[in-house]
């Protein structure tokens, strides 16, 4: 009896085991699927459409495959739909046709950057009048990149030493207006100065006395100025004749439109500064520690896989999770009719540096993306985009010095950049580090636990 029960019970498990094994594995692909179709709707029950660069499109494999949107997707936001429209176009599911033969053909980024704003004006009806005049402006010619060049350097990638025996290292690319004259001036006189420049701290590396070839470039616009527009252009030209270091466009110089300096700005770097190694975009309020930023750069060449990290360098004082200001006395005050969301990761845009490759994709990412009003905001959107993040350092110090530190006797040797001078604090400043460089030649650099 018993060796009956055993051999049906035997019977009984080969039997069930499978079964069992089978209703689990249906159960499980059954709450998977549920989950997929949840996921792919939203909580109205309308689709979700994922935009994506797919990869190999247009043969550029620097774009990242699944840029991640830090916008909101589902509103009625002005740029936000904008910028969907835009990557509609680059939707390979929605549009699976070649894109490179489609650029070819004609089709220009100028073109769907026009196009996609028609859209969503047509489609938003009188809700543009409702927006703050500065942007309903800002909106006029958001999608317009085309603007003439007024004055060029005399340098093929801006003021340099004319006997200079390699490629520039650091290319000081500073954002002024036609009235800042004083600021550039004091800018030459100290800081920026061109031409060869030894590297300032001991190098972590050691070896002997090191450096690099520095140019200058000042970024302008036209002032808002009818009736001084004519003397200022002509004195705006005798200094371009003495300096051979301006580069002006032909477009309105306000605050919303710096974003704009920074496009064309990468498109001039891309065409004229094929082997200069790094670039210093700032304001002309800046102060920076030029030798200590060539030794710092120089540093990062000599690390571990410097040519691969180097297509993605970017280093400034970083800002994270920062939400539009909707205060509308600022004169950052973004309304949620025009944007939604958080910020991407971003560097303060008063100084941060990038290396000459990133430029170059920076250049090529932004015909996909709208101009943003912000100017840094707008480089970390392309960032994102990239799949790139900047480089956060306690030695850029876009909001000035904490507390008492600035009065320690070597505070401007630990700094790589600080925000806010004057143009006679630039040249006190210069010649204090002149006077304390015995002094304080050997200090660290600023690592935020002061």
């Amino acid at each position: 009896m018993a060796r009956c029960y055993c051999h049906w019970r035997r019977v009984l498990i080969c039997v069930c085991t499978p079964c069992i094994t089978l209703f689990l594995l249906m159960v499980f692909l059954t709450v998977m699927i549920c989950t997929r179709v949840n996921n792919t709707f939203s909580s109205d029950g309308i689709p979700f459409r994922v935009h994506f660069v797919a990869p190999g499109l247009l043969s550029n494999n620097s774009f990242a495959p699944v840029p991640k949107t830090f916008w909101e997707r589902h509103n009625d936001a002005f740029w936000n739909r904008l910028q969907l429209t835009m990557d509609r176009h680059f939707n390979p599911i929605l549009h699976p046709y070649n894109l490179k033969q489609r650029f070819e053909n004609g089709t220009s980024y100028e073109s769907l950057l026009k196009q996609s704003v028609s859209e969503v004006s047509n489609s938003t009806g009188g809700k543009f009048g409702q927006l703050p005049q500065q942007i309903q402006e800002f909106m006029c010619h958001m999608q317009r990149r085309d603007y003439p060049t007024l004055i060029q350097p005399d340098g093929q990638c801006g003021a340099g030493a004319k006997d200079e025996e390699e490629p520039p290292f650091l290319l000081l690319a500073i954002k002024s207006t036609q009235l800042n004259f004083k600021n550039r001036q004091a800018i030459r006189r100290t800081w920026g100065r061109v031409g060869w420049v030894a590297a300032g701290q001991r190098s972590s590396s050691g070896g002997g006395e090191r450096g690099g070839y520095v140019r200058r470039v000042f970024l302008l616009g036209k002032d808002n100025t009818e009736d001084l527009d004519v003397v200022l252009s002509e004195l705006l030209r005798l200094e371009s004749k003495h300096y051979g270091d301006i580069l002006q466009w032909d477009f309105k110089d306000t605050f919303f439109n710096l974003t704009l300096k920074d496009v064309l700005f990468w498109s001039w770097f891309s065409r004229s500064c094929g082997q200069t190694r790094f670039v210093l975009k700032g304001d002309d309020d800046v102060f920076v520690n030029t030798p200590n930023m060539i030794t710092y750069l120089q540093d990062q060449l000599k690390k571990p896989q410097a040519h691969i990290t180097m297509k993605d360098f970017m280093i400034g004082e970083v800002i994270a999770a920062a939400a539009p200001n909707r205060g509308n006395l600022s004169k950052y005050f973004i309304p949620d009719s025009f944007y939604k969301g958080f910020y991407p990761m971003y560097a303060g845009g008063g100084g941060v540096v990038y290396s000459g490759q990133l430029t170059r994709r920076l250049h090529e990412m932004s015909k996909r993306v709208h101009l943003f009003p912000i100017d840094d905001v707008y480089v970390g959107m392309c960032m994102k985009r990239l799949n790139a993040h900047p480089i956060h350092h306690p030695a850029f110090l876009t909001f000035d010095f904490p507390g008492k530190e600035e009065e320690k006797p070597c505070s401007y040797h630990t700094i790589l950049l600080v925000h806010k001078r004057s143009p006679e604090q630039l040249i006190q400043l210069w010649a204090h580090i002149k006077d304390t460089h015995e002094q304080c030649w050997d200090v660290p650099l600023r690592d935020g636990k002061r």
